[in-house]
């Protein structure tokens, strides 16, 4: 199972994340493209790492809404939405383009990550959006109990997929993240491993309601906020490795 994490998501002098210390220990690279985060010193930046370290680079668009991180839901039209996704992309493959780079695939981020999750219509616009973008993008979404119907739809736009799992989220029993206003929604290290020990061994998560739902994910969501999460990196590595 490949690691996935955001970066590129510092702006200006404000520092979010350790991207240095964590790129060497990730598969892919989920970088921000300016509407939540980012500039184009910190994309730069961030490139000459992907480059460096030689990790797959995806394009992590969001609703614009900078001042809310991305975490604000915007009702957007269907155009306008298409429109936001392509100038983001094209703006971190133009960036990557000069270091030699190219993008690979696009997860989107925060609310509207969330919000196409739990809305089939918008999923349906995110995907159509990448389909129709100058060339073959993958779309990384969120590993549910609908994974069989979320392939379908992929197929039928002529999109492929790759399925996201989240080391350190409880899971609801629809295979959703259970929200962070809930208690015990975020687990701590020893539940944390024994989710992904659970996934790498059984293509399996325990559900906020003790159910087993079968999940089969193609990478697994990791964060670099500070130097314990770098570590525990590490620790999950080490236990997909074996």
């Amino acid at each position: 199972m490949l690691l996935n994490c955001d970066l590129g998501e510092s702006f200006g002098a404000w520092k979010m994340g350790l991207d240095e210390q964590v790129m060497p220990h990730i598969d892919l690279a989920n970088v921000a493209c300016g509407f939540h985060a980012g500039d184009p010193d910190v994309l730069a930046h961030t490139l000459s790492l992907v480059k460096q370290h030689q990790v797959t680079l995806g394009a992590h668009p969001s609703y614009p809404d900078k001042q809310g991180f991305g975490r604000r839901s915007m009702q957007m039209s269907e155009q306008s939405l298409t429109n936001t996704l392509h100038y983001q992309i094209a703006a971190l493959e133009g960036m990557a383009n000069v270091q030699q780079l190219s993008v690979s695939y696009v997860k989107p981020h925060g609310a509207l990550y969330n919000d196409m999750m739990n809305n089939p219509q918008l999923l349906k616009w995110v995907l159509q959006a990448v389909a129709r973008y100058s060339r073959s993008l993958k779309v990384m979404i969120l590993a549910t109990a609908e994974q069989d119907k979320h392939r379908e739809l992929a197929h039928k736009i002529g999109i492929d997929l790759m399925f996201e799992a989240f080391a350190d989220r409880l899971y609801t029993d629809e295979g959703l993240l259970t929200p962070r206003s809930q208690p015990n929604s975020v687990h701590n290290k020893q539940a944390l491993l024994q989710q992904v020990s659970q996934f790498h061994d059984d293509n399996s998560v325990t559900t906020n309601t003790g159910k087993r739902l079968p999940l089969v994910a193609d990478t697994l969501c990791v964060h670099g906020d500070n130097e314990a999460s770098i570590m525990l990196i590490q620790d999950i590595k080490q236990l997909l490795n074996t």
